[in-house]
């Protein structure tokens, strides 16, 4: 098998990056650190290819074609240790910690697995910066300030760990077969780990009906009077929607309900 016969499979969400500028300037936008670097979906190796110049790389690949290609394409840095390939699962080898050694996450994500793969780096205390590329509307909701239509709870998980903001916008012309959706990449900087299972759910219960107010979400499973109570001691007010709620007054919210 050579890189020009590999044809993306729609199962795996493969969409091939091929436009060098954009590799470019992930390499560019990579925090300074001597952290290993952890890239999920290599796919054809077009970005390990710029990240095994500047770093050592811990690869997890799913698909069993591509593990082959990328071995017989990397033979050279996998003989001097300056890439190792994980063929399988990801998020079956992922445990608390993916590796047992501080990583950077950079990488092209699967866009149907994405969300979830950044969850579990926000919670991977070995994981401390997360540089990656997803389809527009997700990073944008990872990277939304309060007060945008857009903030809820990726974006208060978020900036309760760390600061993100995007780095740049990708059109489906640079990948191959061009998806029918616009990219971004997005930058992560940690600062803490996503840690509290209770907090996320009173997030999930503010952000249930985004339209409604804060307070008629969270009356569905806290009580009234005491929500009123606490709204007006965080100088809340009660027709306050959910995404008009700082990062800050949702943890004060959980303090003072929980």
């Amino acid at each position: 098998m050579n890189k020009n016969s590999v044809v993306a499979k729609k199962k795996f969400g493969q969409n091939f990056l091929k436009d060098e500028a954009v590799l470019r300037k992930i390499i560019e936008a990579m925090p300074k650190s001597d952290n290993k670097v952890v890239e999920i979906g290599p796919g054809l190796g077009d970005l390990t290819k710029y990240l095994v110049d500047v770093k050592s790389v811990e690869a997890f690949e799913v698909d069993t074609d591509l593990c082959k290609l990328l071995q017989s394409t990397f033979k050279e840095e996998i003989a001097t240790k300056r890439l190792h390939i994980n063929c399988g699962d990801v998020l079956q080898a992922w445990q608390s910690s993916l590796i047992d050694e501080p990583y950077d996450l950079v990488a092209n994500l699967p866009y149907y697995i994405a969300t979830n793969i950044i969850l579990k780096a926000l919670a991977d205390p070995m994981c401390k910066n997360i540089l990656v590329m997803v389809q527009l509307e997700v990073a944008e909701k990872f990277c939304a300030h309060e007060g945008e239509k857009v903030f809820g709870s990726l974006s208060v998980i978020t900036q309760s760990v760390g600061e993100a903001h995007i780095v740049m916008q990708v059109p489906p012309t640079a990948f191959e077969p061009p998806p029918k959706i616009d990219s971004a990449v997005f930058l992560i900087r940690k600062n803490a780990d996503r840690s509290d299972e209770d907090f996320e759910g009173l997030l999930r219960v503010a952000f249930k009906q985004p339209r409604k107010t804060l307070m008629k979400n969270l009356s569905a499973n806290y009580e009234k009077s005491i929500l009123q109570e606490v709204f007006n001691e965080l100088s809340l007010a009660l027709t306050i929607r959910p995404h008009q709620v700082s990062t800050q007054d949702y943890h004060q919210l959980y303090k003072k309900i929980i």
